[in-house]
């Protein structure tokens, strides 16, 4: 593959070598930095290549849990958040606050969750004690059904780490 910008940048062209060396089933890296362009050798017939390929455009279950209307809300207030966030101090710092937040509640649960499923957990809990069970379409119904997509999403299998790197050849163009 050719990378323009990577042309006579010997290091950067090293780094991404490194990178796709360790990749399954590429037996060695090329790499020019005279015409800014990586080779990869990889037994065509050793199916490991593809299949991590594949997996890495697909995503390991080949999709994501489908958007409610409750993420497609979050995503929203999301979007708003970072938003006001460049624009306000106030903002920026309200913002800071729950990434904060949110980083230390992934980092004590080992990233098993996170705030928004906290949040969500607790408005269903409170909505179960104040209103029970039995409150017309229920919102604690919604809330559920949000986490559980929410904590599947975030449990997405961890990609294989790779086994060893792939010889890197430097080449000079003729």
């Amino acid at each position: 593959m050719k990378i323009p910008s990577a042309k006579g940048d010997l290091e950067a062209l090293r780094q991404m070598g490194e990178a796709f060396g360790v990749l399954p089933g590429v037996e060695r890296v090329t790499i020019n930095a005279d015409t800014g362009s990586i080779v990869l050798h990889y037994d065509h017939e050793d199916d490991r290549f593809h299949d991590h390929l594949h997996r890495s455009v697909h995503g390991v279950n080949g999709s994501r849990p489908p958007e409610t209307e409750l993420d497609q809300l979050v995503h929203k207030i999301e979007d708003e958040a970072k938003f006001l966030a460049e624009h306000s101090h106030t903002a920026r710092l309200i913002v800071g606050l729950f990434s904060d937040l949110d980083r230390e509640i992934r980092k004590s649960t080992n990233n098993n969750a996170d705030l928004k499923l906290a949040l969500a957990a607790s408005v269903v809990g409170v909505t179960v004690l104040e209103i029970g069970m039995t409150a017309a379409t229920p919102v604690w119904l919604t809330l559920s059904v949000f986490t559980l997509n929410h904590f599947v999403e975030l449990h997405q299998p961890r990609r294989q780490p790779a086994s060893a790197r792939a010889p890197m050849a430097f080449k000079k163009a003729r």
